[in-house]
């Protein structure tokens, strides 16, 4: 027998264009290809569904007359780790001893770290091909949607405003097309007053917006709050206008 193609992994939405299988929708995992027997299939589905959730992964295996080399199921059992739920749009091939990992992911310290880690899982005999790449695009949907507009408070509170809520209604909205991606919720204020009331209501501005989303169907998991106070400011606290520009919540692509 030799070594024929193994194992492919579409990651998260991605689209095999050229293979006869279904399109897998957001978040679910699509594992096809031809594994040489029963056992192999099960290691890689039960690894697959503990990573992903059961009711996540698509089972498209075949059991056939495939060669694979020395300790293949453990290698696979290797790259099957929970750095892959990082990866949007992406795909895993293991073609005997010729590893492919593409996709997009959300920086630049995420790839390294699942390059490094994908190495590491491997003996020398194998090629490790790497074409992940880092994607703006789920931050541009999030900086779109915010248009620069201010989440408005009441004044030295963290209660929002009916403008406020109407733009984190926008938010959700725009979160919940994003994959289950996480994202950080971080408050800042301006320069006025006290630096630790500036800090205390900075954070508890971020965590009423990270509430508020909560209610309007984002997993509380995928979000996190923090207050930076007036240690970042966009604008001079020596105008109004400038002081009203740094009274902002900052929506940022979790790394």
């Amino acid at each position: 027998m030799r070594h024929l193609l193994a194992l492919v992994i579409l990651l998260a939405g991605a689209v095999n264009a050229g293979a006869q299988t279904a399109v897998p929708q957001p978040g679910q995992v699509l594992v096809s290809g031809t594994v040489p027997d029963e056992a192999s299939k099960q290691a890689v589905l039960a690894r697959l569904r503990d990573v992903y959730g059961a009711d996540l992964v698509v089972d498209q295996i075949s059991v056939g007359q495939v060669a694979t080399p020395a300790n293949w199921n453990g290698y696979v059992q290797k790259l099957i780790t929970p750095d892959l739920k990082s990866i949007s749009r992406g795909q895993l091939k293991i073609d005997g001893s010729t590893v492919s990992i593409k996709g997009e992911v959300a920086s630049e310290a995420t790839r390294q770290k699942i390059a490094s880690n994908v190495a590491a899982s491997l003996n020398p005999t194998y090629t490790v091909n790497n074409t992940l790449r880092v994607s703006a695009a789920d931050q541009s949907v999030l900086d779109t949607t915010l248009a620069n507009r201010i989440v408005e408070f009441e004044s030295g509170k963290a209660e929002l405003t009916p403008t406020g809520r109407a733009i984190l209604d926008e938010m959700a909205a725009a979160m919940k097309k994003l994959n289950d991606r996480k994202v950080d919720v971080i408050g800042h204020t301006d320069s006025q007053g006290n630096k630790l009331t500036n800090q205390n209501l900075s954070q508890a501005r971020a965590e009423a917006v990270k509430a508020y989303l909560i209610q309007s169907g984002i997993k509380g998991e995928l979000l996190s709050a923090s207050g930076q106070g007036a240690d970042r400011p966009v604008a001079s606290n020596d105008s109004s206008d400038g002081r009203a520009r740094n009274r902002r919540i900052e929506f940022r692509m979790a790394q």
